[in-house]
């Protein structure tokens, strides 16, 4: 026994590996995406919750959008001030409002199925499922990014931050994340209150 912690072997692991890991946590995440979405998982292993609570999970997760772009942007500030510890809690808050939003809309689609477009055909065609499928790309891409700089983030120090790819992709991130979170709430509008 040398007196390391398997907590502090995994750490070493994942600081060595943080490309591979980011690649298998976010091949997991999306996996379990997809597998909602495709209809795998059955909604009969989740409990239900009242109509109530399912009605209100949109508009709970447009708050949730606009509350993740807030602290997206001032997490961006805060690292463009050079106040890392701020940014740091901002982009640990911005995933936490993610991972509710991604919860609670698996949870609605997997009981509920999507829900139709109840506006004019042609707003559905021209506006409606060009914004939803730009919307739906960039959360796509952005899960493997933000899970990268998060493993980054994670698994050092702030100081050795600065010799990884951690800026470079978290600003792409950063900015996909904004536009994905923004063209989520234009989604939520035109479905639950234009239409």
């Amino acid at each position: 026994m040398d007196g390391t912690s398997s907590g502090g072997r995994v750490s070493r692991f994942a600081r060595e590996h943080s490309l591979g890991v980011a690649g298998a946590l976010s091949a997991v995440a999306l996996g379990l995406v997809f597998a909602v979405v495709g209809g795998v998982v059955p909604s009969t292993v989740l409990p239900r919750a009242p109509s109530a609570v399912l009605e209100a999970i949109p508009t709970a997760n447009a708050a949730v959008s606009l509350a993740a772009i807030v602290t997206i942007t001032l997490g961006v500030r805060a690292a463009r001030a050079r106040d890392f510890e701020t940014h740091r809690r901002y982009m640990a808050t911005s995933t936490g409002l993610f991972a509710a939003f991604l919860a609670m809309y698996l949870y609605r689609l997997a009981l509920l199925g999507t829900t139709d477009f109840g506006g004019p055909a042609a707003v559905e065609r021209f506006v409606y499922l060009p914004v939803l499928a730009v919307h739906i790309l960039l959360a796509i891409v952005c899960v493997p990014l933000v899970v990268y700089v998060l493993t980054l983030a994670t698994t050092r120090p702030i100081a050795d931050l600065f010799e990884t790819a951690h800026g470079r992709i978290g600003r792409v991130a950063a900015a996909l994340w904004l536009v994905s979170f923004a063209l989520g709430v234009v989604v939520y509008v035109l479905l639950y209150l234009v239409y």
